[in-house]
């Protein structure tokens, strides 16, 4: 059943707040797993995220795009990254700030759980596991693209936004980023491996 059918399944879970973000970006990497990513209509459970550090991380855009930089600059934690990959997909990420090293979080797959219809449409595929399983199937299923761009994400009554419903985990590992050429030995991709929804299996080049 899909459960959006209820107006009020979307408030569920606790609104993640602004202090949430306002972490080291590996920690709140790991911690967004399991977490809800909503939407609108659309909620999907965090299951993969790739950590990136403002400083010091080549495969970062603030590494070599002033735009970037100038966003990192101007904006609070916990404010969304969206940005359009190779001209075709939007990719969305999460800024984070702490005294030791700003960082943008890729959120990399998500477990549909609500509003899997107008998903499947949107994405033209039945197969949950064929919805949010990628960087770029998440932007097209949950409809987020460059008018979510530099949205508050902690902001009450926000369409997007991260929610925390207490559900339990199953084991979290952590394994090399992937789909970069660079600083590509960072051990900074956070997975739930049991997950049928992952853009790619745990590699396990990671102890």
């Amino acid at each position: 059943m899909d459960l959006l059918r209820s107006p009020h399944w979307a408030v569920k879970g606790r609104l993640l707040s602004r202090s949430f973000y306002e972490r080291p970006v590996l920690e709140v990497a790991e911690d967004l797993l399991g977490k809800l990513l909503v939407h609108g209509t659309t909620v999907g459970r965090v299951v993969e995220t790739e950590a990136y550090a403002v400083e010091g991380d080549p495969a970062c855009h603030t590494a070599h795009q002033k735009k970037a930089r100038q966003f990192v600059a101007r904006h609070p934690a916990g404010t969304s990254y969206v940005y359009l990959n190779y001209g075709v997909h939007w990719l969305f990420n999460l800024f984070t700030k702490y005294p030791s090293g700003d960082g943008l979080v890729l959120v990399r797959a998500l477990e549909p759980v609500a509003g899997v219809q107008l998903m499947q449409e949107r994405r033209n595929k039945l197969r949950l596991r064929d919805l949010c399983s990628g960087p770029g199937k998440i932007g097209q299923a949950l409809a987020i693209g460059p008018d979510q761009h530099e949205q508050t994400l902690w902001g009450r009554g926000q369409a997007l936004h991260l929610r925390d419903d207490g559900r339990s985990l199953g084991p979290v590992a952590r394994d090399l980023r992937i789909g970069i050429s660079k600083a590509v030995d960072f051990p900074w991709r956070f997975l739930l491996p049991e997950s049928e929804h992952l853009s790619v299996p745990l590699t396990g080049k990671v102890s």
